[in-house]
């Protein structure tokens, strides 16, 4: 018997296996963790729609637009320093990564969990190893975008 022979499982072994890991598994619970995706997700969004009706009356509504969002991604970064944003990930799983608030924690938490290697070279470089490509290609699809349509609008 060669020596990588002994290492080779079986169709039957495989079969067997997954049946075993299937059924030491435990159930996920889709349902609840839909239903508490939702929740957590419309919390966010209601926080948000409450902070733009206090700025609306003082000012106009692009102002108001503006103010809310740094409002809501200055929340997004300083959340999971204080360990709250955690928290609302394990209860809310993907209700917290509501776009503009998941996109300021993905920068605070690179930031916290790397700032023990330094502010250059650990938490300012890599606080942008998630988000830096949501940058360059948001970006990016920005330029093209408004040169497409010059493009269009000149009739060129």
């Amino acid at each position: 018997m060669l020596e990588g022979d002994s290492l080779k499982a079986t169709s039957g072994q495989a079969a067997e296996y997954r049946k075993l890991v299937t059924s030491m598994t435990p159930a996920r619970p889709i349902l609840r963790n839909a239903v508490l995706a939702f929740i957590v997700g419309g919390l966010i969004c209601l926080i948000g729609q409450v902070v733009l009706n206090l700025f609306l009356p003082g000012m106009g509504r692009q102002m108001a637009v503006s103010l809310t969002s740094g409002v809501m991604v200055t929340a997004g970064a300083l959340l999971p320093g204080l360990g709250l944003y955690g928290v609302i990930g394990r209860i809310g799983g993907m209700g917290s990564a509501i776009p503009i608030r998941g996109f300021a924690n993905s920068i605070g938490s690179a930031a916290m969990e790397f700032k023990r290697e330094g502010m250059v070279l650990g938490a300012s470089a890599r606080m942008f190893t998630i988000a830096g490509p949501v940058i360059v290609y948001g970006l990016v699809t920005a330029v093209v975008v408004s040169l497409l349509r010059m493009l269009f609008q000149r009739g060129i």
